[in-house]
């Protein structure tokens, strides 16, 4: 590692960033602009019938995971609900999520007029906590959704013991997990259903779009048909059969995607080995503790990369006031999330729209606080973008953090 003096001046102050790299991203070349070009040129920009380029990116797809199948949608907050619908849930059932994730992952219960049930993160990790699941689980219980958060994998060992001994369905939101690994099993091809999205910071783009994969015959068939307005493959064209809509994406999202797919598994080991070189840096900084990768074979996304952070060592620094000076210093990096899912206005204020959840229910009553900790005084993440640099680049990373150390306790 670099271990020339640091300049001392921050750059919130006028000094000179440590951090000089800029990290682009989408990343794209001349070959995913000419195959999106070459559809444009064709005039057959839509799907209707769930073919051609689609279905050439669901079967790469679901190939890359380890699959039988792979159904493209919109977005990966329809890819959840496809597969809750497809899961059986019915009006009033009992959904275990995580409160340290995207809205999406709980607001998708809230759709298809189930209850999310929110349970504890693990301080180690931020996924979902297994001990905390067997407590949480009722009658009503029907699906967890663990969420491989910021691509690392969740203990799918020990929620998949849980689940089966309950008789319950795993959906794992792997929105993050594009590439990442547990035991050498792809994330999302663990569970019953794994949704991923494409939106355009994820670590495989199109800009948006979605897709939820399976081994399972039966939720193929559910989910392929509500994502084209409920057809099945023996139907005509205007025979509905199941209560779906119109989720398709575009030819031309996935002639691009399949290009990006080319690039993912040299992107995600560069990710891989950058997350534990860091990791290996930032353990000598005091007040900075990587979080765990678990205790199994993985390989980790880095969609983000994510550090507890102590303001005691850093004269009480606030945690944002810390975030706002690295990123002053050129690293691509957040605060995270203000406050745990259960805290937003839509919980808060049962503003849920939808007649199924009992009036018992009082989200103002949760409190998770591994959840809270981490929100307001712990996370920092840095932006997967950052995470395919060079080795100087994260080193780069460590020296604007110590930097800022130095300065705050001079």
């Amino acid at each position: 590692m670099n271990k020339t003096p640091l300049i001392e001046q921050l750059a919130i102050d006028g000094g000179e960033k440590a951090v000089t790299t800029t990290f682009p991203w989408p990343i794209y070349d001349e070959q995913d602009v000419e195959a999106v070009a070459h559809i444009v040129r064709s005039g057959q920009w839509g799907n209707p019938d769930c073919a051609g380029a689609v279905a050439d990116f669901e079967q790469q797809f679901a190939k890359y995971c380890g699959t039988k199948y792979a159904i493209s949608c919109v977005n990966g907050s329809v890819s959840l609900r496809l597969a809750l619908i497809a899961c059986g849930v019915r009006p009033g059932d009992e959904v275990i999520v995580p409160p340290y994730t995207f809205i999406a992952t709980a607001s998708v219960v809230l759709e298809v007029n189930c209850v999310p049930v929110f349970i504890d993160i693990d301080p180690d990790t931020y996924n979902l906590d297994p001990k905390a699941i067997e407590a949480a689980i009722t009658e009503r219980t029907k699906v967890i959704i663990p969420v491989h958060f910021a691509g690392l994998a969740c203990d799918m060992d020990a929620i998949l013991d849980i689940a089966h001994r309950y008789n319950l369905r795993v959906i794992e939101d792997a929105a993050h997990a594009h590439g990442a690994e547990y035991k050498g099993q792809k994330l999302g091809s663990i569970g019953d259903a794994g949704s991923f999205s494409f939106q355009s910071s994820k670590n495989l783009t199109s800009g948006e779009g979605g897709m939820v994969i399976t081994n399972d015959d039966a939720l193929y068939q559910i989910m392929n048909s509500l994502r084209n307005v409920g057809r099945l493959p023996e139907g005509q064209w205007y025979d509905h059969f199941n209560p779906g809509c119109n989720y398709r994406i575009t030819q031309l999202q996935a002639v691009l995607l399949s290009e990006q797919l080319k690039r993912l598994n040299e992107q995600t080991r560069i990710r891989n080995e950058n997350g534990l070189y860091l990791d290996s840096l930032l353990s000598e900084l005091d007040g900075i503790t990587p979080l765990s990768r678990g205790h199994v074979t993985i390989r980790h996304a880095y969609h983000l990369y994510i550090f507890r952070y102590d303001p005691t060592k850093f004269n009480q620094l606030p945690k944002q006031a810390f975030v706002a000076m690295l990123a002053a210093e050129g690293l691509p990096c957040s605060a995270g999330y203000p406050h745990p899912l259960y805290r937003q206005p839509v919980f808060q204020q049962k503003n849920w729209m939808c007649y199924a959840i009992p009036d018992a229910v009082d989200y103002s009553q949760v409190y998770c606080p591994v959840a809270e900790r981490a929100c307001a005084d712990e996370a920092v993440w840095i932006f997967q973008q950052a995470m395919l640099g060079t080795r100087r680049d994260i080193e780069s990373f460590a020296d604007a953090i110590r930097k800022v150390q130095q300065a705050v306790n001079k």
